[in-house]
This record gives C-alpha cells, structure tokens and sequence, in this order.
C-alpha cells in the first residue's frame, strides 16, 4: 500500500504493539529500523519518497506494515501523513527521524543552495514532524521521538562541515526538547552512529561540492576515502536496530546513543579535548565579569 489514502483504518485496539512512524524506510538504517520493529511485534508506518521500494516488507507483514509515500522535506504532506496514521491506528507511539544524505566539501566550497537543501532535511523536515506528532503523544501522556544523527552530530572535521552543522542543529534542538517532553512521558532519543554499511556512502546518498585544488590536502582524503569505504564498514545496521530499541525499552533511556566502535571513540576524545580546552583557558574565561 503505497498511498496514504489507500491504507486500512484498523481499530485502535487492533494495532498490534506499539505503532511506528519511520522516515527513509526505504534502506539503511530506516529500513533496518522497520524491520527490527516488526519482528518485535509492532505495527510501523515506512515511509520514503519512493514507496514501491518497501513492497516486499508489507507483503512480508501485510497486517502490520504499510508504505507511504513522504518527502519530509515537504511540510504539508508531513501533516497529511501524520493524521492519517492517527485515523487508522488511533496513535504514533515512535516517530523515527532517519531520512537524510551526505555532503562532502570544504567550507568554503559548498554553496547556500546545497546547505539550504542539506538543512531542509535534516533540521526543518524533522522539526515538522516532531510538532505535528507531539499533540496526539501529550495527549497520550507517551511516546518516543528517536532522532537519526550521526558522530558528526558531536564533532566534526574537514569536509563534512555543511553536513554536520545540521547534525548539530538536530541535536541542539532535540536536547531542549528531550527536557520540554519528559514531563508528558516522552522520551527523546538522539542516535550517533559512526561508519554502517547502509549504503550512505555510495551511490545518490552522498553528493560532494566541486573541488578547490586549496583543500586537497585537507578535504581530498575524505572525498575519495568516503566513497570507497562504501561496503567495507565495521557497522551492521541491524544491530544498530536492535541497540536502539534496547535503548528505548531501558527505563533510563540515554539522551545520546552513539554506535559503533568509531563512533565511541570519537565522542570520547571530543569530550576529553573539550574539557582540556575549557580548563586550559579557565582563568581568562572566569576573568570577565566585572570588578568589585
């Protein structure tokens, strides 16, 4: 079922386990994501642009899944989708942000266009759907909101600059939201995976700013390394799927999950770097306050 309009409108009761909202279902770890969900039980809603891709998951789980076509970067079908799923299944229990894609360039090679494009979907298509999910979870006094980030959420390096900064927009936003839901029994989830084989660095998932020969030395190793890492990656996304619902079963669900051994050691010597830097500069910066 590929058409919002075209989908069951079951019984509230009837939803079996918890109900989904997944976008970029279509691979990767929205995919991965879906498909751990139905094999605990659930019901998921998978959505991608193109929903025939996601064929063989609904025929696998006619009862419990369906496909629906959905640009996150579109606003107005963001609220179509949402009260569509609300009318057949009576709720949305999770709501996965996971659609997104790549960007490599320097800072000073990518365009406006490409970072108005980049933070479409990866900050303003998410915040769309969380404030149109967030009324039916209140109301619910539950719920999740698991927000696909990535290492470059946290730190970041040359040639990834554009992509990141809207991994951190994400997770800036997401932390006040995380404090601003908890009193309504929802949780916030922010994931941080590090180098998954999903796809993302091959193919129409990664796109790359043409090239200044000023920042090859700098940017030229990520350009080409990316690429070619494609299928090589340590991740298994199924396993990310499960770590993630291990994480939102826990009674203390963390803010910030990151994944991977990459993904680990990175935030633990960002961390550590961070908090050098701080000390290091501690006088100068408790220094400015007024005298007397």
């Amino acid at each position: 079922m590929n058409n919002a309009s075209a989908a069951p409108a079951p019984a509230r009761d009837r939803a079996p386990g918890r109900v989904w909202l997944i976008t970029g279902a279509s691979s990767g770890f929205g995919r991965a994501i879906a498909e751990a969900a139905l094999a605990a039980g659930d019901t998921v809603v998978a959505t991608a642009r193109r929903p025939d891709v996601l064929e063989d998951l609904v025929a696998a789980h006619p009862d419990r899944a369906v496909a629906v076509q959905l640009d996150v970067t579109d606003t107005a079908r963001i609220a179509a989708v949402v009260a569509d799923t609300v009318l057949w299944y009576g709720r949305i229990d999770v709501v996965v942000n996971n659609a997104g894609m790549g960007l490599v360039g320097a800072v000073e090679e990518t365009s406006d266009r490409e970072l108005r494009e980049l933070m479409d979907l990866h900050f303003f298509g998410p915040a769309a759907l969380v404030r149109a999910v967030l009324p039916h979870m209140r109301r619910a006094g539950s719920g999740a909101v698991v927000q696909m980030s990535s290492m470059g959420g946290r730190f970041t390096f040359p040639g990834v600059g554009g992509y990141s900064a809207t991994k951190f927009a994400l997770e800036g936003l997401s932390e006040a939201l995380a404090a601003e839901v908890a009193p309504h029994g929802i949780k916030v989830l922010i994931v941080e995976p590090g180098s998954f084989r999903t796809g993302f660095a091959g193919g129409g998932a990664l796109r790359r700013s043409p090239a200044l020969p000023a920042y090859e030395q700098t940017v030229g190793p990520v350009r080409t390394g990316l690429p070619d890492s494609d299928g090589k990656q340590e991740g298994d996304p199924d396993r990310a799927a499960a770590a993630i619902l291990t994480a939102l079963a826990a009674e203390d669900t963390p803010l910030r999950l990151p994944l991977g051994n990459d993904a680990t050691d990175g935030v633990l010597a960002s961390l550590e770097s961070s908090r050098d830097e701080v000390l290091a500069w501690e006088k100068v910066s408790r220094g400015t306050g007024f005298n007397g």
